[in-house]
């Protein structure tokens, strides 16, 4: 059986302001109204395939699960990486963990983050994986260009003399200059690195016990410590930390003998960018993408992208404006590539807004920043029915909580009440409290936060029951 493998480490900075750190691109709606890590797990219905793994940064990891449970695919692992190390090792956890029982199944190795149009021609070329696997290969798709791309990598493809319906691989080749892309293209040879490949799990374990032992022998010892954790799989810290970072293409693609190639040629694209988003999206009468609440004039060849606030746009062409609660990026389209720079000068500064939004996703449910000031801040707070929050106290700040809709439980102290729309309770410094939504709608609360310090880290958790102490952020 097929075991689909989902890699979901990615960031999406070059799509940032919508893609932040902390809620990147594989989980947000670009392309319809699912998300991308979604949209990655429904294109593979139709084909026998086992419950899916997931292989995520163990701060997302409730965003990856309630993803899941959105479109029924929970029920097979997720595994939470302490912190990234790459593609070899992300795909050696879930190899040791699926053959853990004894048990050999073909890996189908996806990134999260990726568009796929075509969707019979992939699970086509998924079916024709399968049987090259079967005789001890390790597949990739390689992508048939349609344009000389400088943006990806490329794999040089040479056809056997038989009718196996795959290529051999002569070469993997970095991301080349335009006049290198251009040559790649005319020859025919070259075909755009997907980073999507099938082979057997024991295939790839003995693979990489030959060309990366240290990676192998890291990788075992950060599953055989691993412990469950709820709805996921923790490895051991230490064991993964220590494992050296590296692709699978490095790792052994360009040493293995058994490697081969399917073109596929399915309408790929890794949306790494707003020009890439606006390819692969319905255009109006005027080429352009819009999205939201848009006003538009005289615009041509752009997208327009409006997430909270009305966006007017007059007179320009080939432009990327994009709008979240917090911020606003204009650029060239042509220039989009060099929004990491912007990113960086982000991180550089500490900015929040390279890590989250201002609404920030929770296992229960999320808060949305409303106003910050001078010892205050409100906020909008969803829970989710029949969610609760830990049970908790802070030091410098109090509490005022108004039900907007719904009904919420209270707990303060040593007193619990239930208040419901219109009504309000507060908590005072240093009270134990807690707070959950007993019913079956979502509760909508304003809460006020006032004291002399309201920073996050002004929290004392008495019931961690979502395990935020483990989280780095």
């Amino acid at each position: 059986m097929i075991l689909p493998v989902i890699l979901s480490g990615g960031s999406g900075s070059r799509l940032w302001p919508l893609s932040r750190k902390h809620h990147p691109k594989q989980f947000l709606s670009l392309i319809n109204d699912n998300t991308m890590l979604q949209d990655t797990l429904l294109r593979l219905k139709g084909l026998e395939c086992l419950a899916p793994y997931v292989v995520c940064n163990e701060g997302h990891r409730f965003t990856v699960a309630e993803q899941l449970a959105e479109i029924d695919q929970l029920g097979g692992e997720i595994l939470l990486e302490p912190k990234g190390r790459n593609t070899a090792p992300a795909v050696a956890l879930a190899a040791l963990q699926a053959t853990k029982n004894g048990e050999d199944p073909y890996l189908l190795i996806l990134a999260a983050d990726h568009v796929i149009t075509d969707i019979e021609q992939f699970q086509h070329a998924v079916r024709l994986a399968k049987k090259i696997a079967e005789q001890e290969k390790l597949v990739t798709f390689g992508i048939v260009p349609d344009k000389a791309e400088t943006g990806y990598g490329y794999i040089k493809g040479a056809k056997l003399n038989n009718n196996s319906g795959y290529l051999s691989v002569e070469q993997f080749v970095e991301k080349p200059d335009l006049t290198t892309a251009q040559q790649y293209l005319q020859s025919g040879e070259y075909y755009w690195n997907s980073g999507m490949f099938l082979f057997k799990a024991s295939v790839y374990l003995q693979e990489l016990r030959e060309f990366k032992p240290e990676v192998y022998q890291f990788c075992q010892q950060a599953i055989e410590k691993s412990k469950h954790d709820s709805d996921f799989l923790r490895v051991e810290h230490d064991a993964f930390l220590n494992c050296p970072d590296d692709s699978i293409d490095y790792a052994i693609m360009e040493k293995t003998s058994r490697a081969a190639m399917i073109p596929l040629d399915a309408g790929w694209s890794d949306v790494g960018s707003w020009s890439s988003i606006w390819e692969v999206k319905e255009k109006d009468q005027h080429n352009n993408v819009l999205r939201g609440d848009v006003l538009s004039l005289d615009i041509t060849e752009s997208i327009i992208d409006a997430r909270d606030k009305l966006v007017a746009v007059i007179g320009l062409d080939n432009v990327a404006v994009i709008e979240t609660s917090d911020a606003v990026l204009v650029a060239d389209k042509s220039r989009v590539q060099d929004i990491k720079h912007i990113v960086d000068n982000l991180n550089q500064s500490k900015r929040k807004e390279a890590l989250e939004h201002q609404r920030i996703y929770r296992p229960w449910g999320h808060i949305d920043l409303l106003q910050k000031g001078h010892r205050y801040e409100s906020k909008q707070v969803m829970i989710k029915p029949h969610a609760r929050l830990s049970l908790q106290k802070h030091y410098h700040r109090a509490e005022h909580w108004i039900v907007v809709s719904g009904t919420a439980r209270v707990r303060c102290d040593d007193n619990e009440s239930l208040i419901t729309e219109n009504q309000s309770t507060y908590i005072p410094i240093g009270a134990v409290h807690a707070i959950e939504n007993p019913g079956s709608i979502p509760l909508v609360m304003i809460e006020v936060q006032t004291g002399s310090y309201i920073g996050r880290d002004d929290i004392v958790r008495l019931e961690d029951i979502y395990g935020f102490e483990k989280d780095k952020f």
